[in-house]
């Protein structure tokens, strides 16, 4: 409980900035505070202020798509060599790329839509992706889909919890 009242002090001091950021970072696949905490909070914050989830949605969509275009470009002009030093240095996460993978061989482009709703997955999908050269136009419309039904099911709890908490 504790990561979550960071995380509210965070939000209620620089607002959807902050909102933007960490799930920017998130998307990147780094670690830290999950969606699992993030957004039910900013959900929450948005409960009570005067800004719209409409609005709060879009921006944490728009920062998930960009810290996935950044995970995306890594993989298109790194590719291979740094899933191999992934799974070198992090064997632990050899299964979950793999099953990135298996998403997109299975799948296609739905593929990425599947795995933003895993996860793990969600957010490796995008340097798998950009290792199979996945066509921009797929990997981002699948993407904006998966992300908006994955941020929106967290901020909407969030957003619930804080109006009937009140």
């Amino acid at each position: 409980m504790e990561s979550f009242d960071v995380v509210i002090r965070y939000m209620q001091d620089y607002g959807i900035i902050f909102l933007f950021v960490i799930v920017y970072l998130e998307y990147l696949n780094l670690p830290g505070l999950p969606a699992g905490i993030i957004m039910p909070a900013a959900g929450m914050l948005i409960a009570r202020s005067d800004i719209s989830f409409i609005y709060a949605l879009s921006i944490s969509v728009l920062a998930g798509l960009l810290g996935s275009y950044t995970l995306y470009a890594i993989g298109y002009f790194i590719g291979t060599p740094i899933v191999d030093k992934i799974y070198e240095k992090y064997e632990k996460m050899r299964p979950s790329i793999d099953k990135s993978f298996g998403y997109i061989d299975k799948y296609g482009n739905g593929g990425v839509f599947v795995s933003r709703l895993i996860p793990v997955a969600r957010t490796l999908i995008s340097l798998v992706g950009g290792t199979v050269r996945m066509k921009l136009r797929g990997f981002t419309f699948y993407s904006i889909i998966g992300i908006t039904l994955w941020n929106a099911g967290f901020i909407l709890a969030g957003y619930l919890l804080g109006i009937w908490g009140r």
